[in-house]
């Protein structure tokens, strides 16, 4: 969808070789006592949702909003990425300030083709203004890309690939458990792409 980054299949047919998914030990602190959510907020969810469903679109499959890469990338602010807090905070907020002041509407209210054409921008660094001042849109958009896809081809465990989606988009054998297939759950075939259901 955007020139020079990962599609799924573009990821798959580089990686067909083998798999080298990032095993990480997690925290499960909550950032306050009201949201659901351990670092970011509701608004900045929703904002990357609908980032991230851009970067792993839903098509036979679903997409990265549905997987819940979302989520993951918030569990691992809040322990392995909390490098990248500062950044995800300020990138966030630049980016919706620069898509108000480009359409007069907020990213997530957008068609999707025209979802698109702004990542596009961004990812080519055309974004400008005060916002991104020490920050360039390019190493941000990078950033939540290289994220995305680690929650979305990584266990489940870790907050993301819901349902262990990517690896029955992959078709990878799947190590029985006493007797079973632990990945036996096949509820994502009712998937419907039109709900608005984000699988939070």
């Amino acid at each position: 969808m955007i020139s020079h980054s990962f599609s799924r299949r573009e990821f798959v047919r580089l990686f067909s070789g083998g798999t080298a998914l990032i095993l990480i030990s997690f925290n499960t602190a909550c950032r306050n006592k009201i949201s659901q959510w351990r670092y970011l907020i509701e608004e900045e969810i929703t904002l990357l949702d609908a980032i991230v469903e851009q970067i792993i679109p839903t098509d036979d499959f679903p997409g990265g909003k549905w997987a819940n890469v979302s989520n993951f990338i918030d569990k691992q602010l809040n322990t392995y990425y909390r490098k990248h807090q500062l950044a995800y905070r300020e990138g966030l907020s630049a980016f919706e300030k620069t898509v108000i002041q480009m359409k007069g509407k907020k990213f997530e209210e957008l068609p999707f083709a025209e979802q698109t054409t702004i990542l596009e921008k961004m990812e080519a660094g055309e974004f400008s203004g005060d916002y991104w001042k020490g920050h360039p849109p390019a190493d941000f958009f990078d950033m939540v890309r290289q994220h995305s896809l680690q929650g979305f081809y990584g266990s489940p465990i870790h907050g993301g690939n819901r349902e262990y989606i990517s690896y029955h988009m992959l078709g990878l054998d799947y190590p029985n458990v006493i007797g079973q297939n632990r990945y036996h759950d096949l509820s994502w075939r009712k998937y419907n792409p039109k709900s608005p259901e984000n699988g939070k």
